[in-house]
């Protein structure tokens, strides 16, 4: 049921994704009569198109000529039965019959139009939303703080501590955490670098920084991937849904107010994060790889068409997704995916950084040393201080004095 309810997630967000980044070609783009132009685009064409508005292009799709050949008796007969632009038309929409000496799987695409919408989206509403979405999450945990301050520990430390991460945890932990902010600055660099750093510092400044970017972010990739493995097989079974988490919840994990819910090992927001992290991280890490391994990891038109099989784009109303993509267009998906679901992650994780840093008293310790001041274990983890003093069938007056 659990993995259910993450397939339509991740079905859901790809769908919403499909259509906001969608670059091809829209069917449902209104018909216009064209009959005053021969068949040519109109006027209509020219300005819808100019106004990012759909237009519909059968007239050009469908007019590749006769590959049975014309007969040369008739008016303007072609050589062959198709001209020139006839030709090209093929090309671009890909129902021309050629081959190829390299058997490469881009090798057959001589033209593709879609470059230009990406790199449109890329340097426009990418990089636009996703500054506003880090910014706009800075400057809320900025007021988050100024309104709530730090939350501290309400009792009375005990100074006797108790072992919350192993030191393999730890490691796992900053393994990911290390190679995700490397991979995250590497990937503004990539992203704001023609905006922001060439006129700040030079053509040549950025191109050693770029060319210098792209390896570290090529290479500590699977860095985080192998973290992403690891707090997976350590933490999975802590994370799973429990009871408590409904309560937990509805109190808003007391940071509005005094006290704390009882938690397990990880509260349901902790748990929140860490499928955000999976999820995200699995799924920015299989567009990764299509780009690290180009025309090899094919995966939008293939989920397009059990989508739309499904039905679950009908259903949300935004019709049928393109599945007939060029290698190059799946390579265009690929990045705009790696790059929005990035700066999600990145927003995710820029809250869990104050949380656990100077958003809560205690908490860095959890991570920097491995274990945590008795206190606060049981003010935001009670049920977890319960188990593990059970298991160690030990009283709460025998942990550990601090040193």
């Amino acid at each position: 049921m659990f993995r259910a309810l993450i397939a339509l997630f991740l079905s859901l967000f790809l769908t919403v994704f499909a259509a906001t980044f969608a670059m091809a070609e829209d069917a449902s783009a209104p018909v216009v009569e064209r009959a005053e132009t021969g068949g040519a685009q109109t006027l209509a064409d020219i300005i819808a198109r100019q106004n990012g508005e759909p237009v519909d292009n059968s007239f050009r799709s469908n007019n590749t000529g006769n590959a049975d050949g014309a007969s040369l008796a008739g008016q303007l007969g072609t050589l062959g039965g198709a001209s020139d632009p006839e030709l090209w038309r093929a090309l671009r929409f890909g129902s021309a019959d050629i081959t190829a000496s390299n058997n490469g799987p881009a090798a057959t695409t001589l033209v593709q139009d879609g470059g230009m919408r990406w790199l449109m989206f890329r340097q426009g509403p990418l990089a636009t939303y996703g500054a506003y979405l880090l910014g706009l999450t800075v400057v809320l945990l900025a007021l988050f703080y100024l309104i709530r301050g730090r939350i501290k520990i309400d009792g009375e430390k005990t100074g006797r501590k108790i072992e919350r991460f192993k030191a393999v945890e730890r490691f796992g932990h900053w393994l990911l955490a290390g190679s995700f902010i490397l991979l995250a600055l590497t990937g503004l660099i990539s992203l704001f670098g023609r905006k922001v750093l060439i006129p700040a510092f030079g053509h040549d400044a950025f191109s050693f920084l770029a060319v210098g970017s792209k390896w570290v972010h090529n290479n500590v990739s699977w860095a985080f991937m192998l973290g992403l493995v690891m707090i997976f097989v350590m933490w999975v079974v802590h994370n799973l849904p429990h009871r408590s988490d409904i309560n937990w919840l509805l109190k808003g994990g007391g940071i509005f107010s005094k006290g704390h819910p009882p938690a397990k090992k990880f509260n349901a927001g902790q748990k929140m994060i860490f499928w955000s992290v999976i999820l995200f991280g699995t799924t920015i890490s299989i567009s990764g790889l299509a780009l690290l391994f180009p025309f090899e990891i094919n995966m939008f038109a293939a989920t397009f068409a059990k989508l739309n099989a499904f039905g679950i784009s009908g259903l949300l109303g935004l019709g049928e997704l393109p599945t007939n993509l060029a290698p190059h267009q799946e390579m265009q998906y690929s990045q705009l995916w790696h790059a929005g679901v990035s700066f999600v992650l990145m927003a995710i994780i820029i809250a869990h950084i104050y949380i656990g840093t100077v958003g809560m008293e205690g908490a860095a310790e959890a991570m920097t040393k491995g274990d945590v001041e008795e206190q606060w274990a049981r003010e935001h983890h009670s049920i977890w201080v319960e188990e593990v003093e059970a298991a160690q069938n030990t009283a709460p007056n025998t942990a550990t004095p601090a040193e």
